[in-house]
């Protein structure tokens, strides 16, 4: 069996998919329908990679993400976030928090695969760089579209 990945979403539908299409590919895939699930299930399966959904109740992604940082033995693994939420703001706060990725619903099944391929390729220094790059560019997106409002 493949990578483990461990999809975190509190929708059972969109998990089991996910699931289905990640077993496909060749990957072994988890599933935690919560935030508290997740970082447990992070804790006693070291998966190679999260795909990590926001907008859950209790702990949100963003929470999981936080916590996944700040802890010495995840802080280097591989995040995806994979959410509804497309707004510039959600993005900058993931890519802020440390996500290595940023894919949005709906969603490509075969482009989220090369996503996640690409991303468990990366050293993790690659990793960081591409976040630096990502968060400067949303700065600089959200600097225009706030000045854009104010001259309105």
């Amino acid at each position: 069996m493949g990578e483990k990945i461990l999809i975190v979403d509190d929708d059972a539908t969109m998990a089991n998919l996910l699931s289905t299409v990640l077993e496909f590919e060749g990957f072994h895939p988890l599933k935690a329908l919560s935030g508290d699930e997740a970082v447990r299930m992070v804790k006693e399966e070291n998966p190679d990679l999260v795909l990590l959904d926001i907008m859950m109740p209790g702990m949100d992604g963003f929470e999981v993400l936080a916590r996944l940082r700040k802890d010495p033995r995840t802080e280097k693994m591989p995040v995806i976030m994979l959410t509804a939420r497309t707004d510039d703001r959600d993005m900058f706060e993931g890519w802020r928090r440390g996500a290595d990725e940023y894919v949005t619903k709906p969603f490509d099944p075969h482009r989220l695969v090369v996503v996640i391929r690409e991303v468990l390729a990366r050293s993790y220094e690659e990793r960081l760089e591409e976040r630096a790059r990502h968060v400067e560019y949303l700065l600089d997106l959200l600097s225009k579209i706030d000045g854009e409002k104010a001259g309105t």
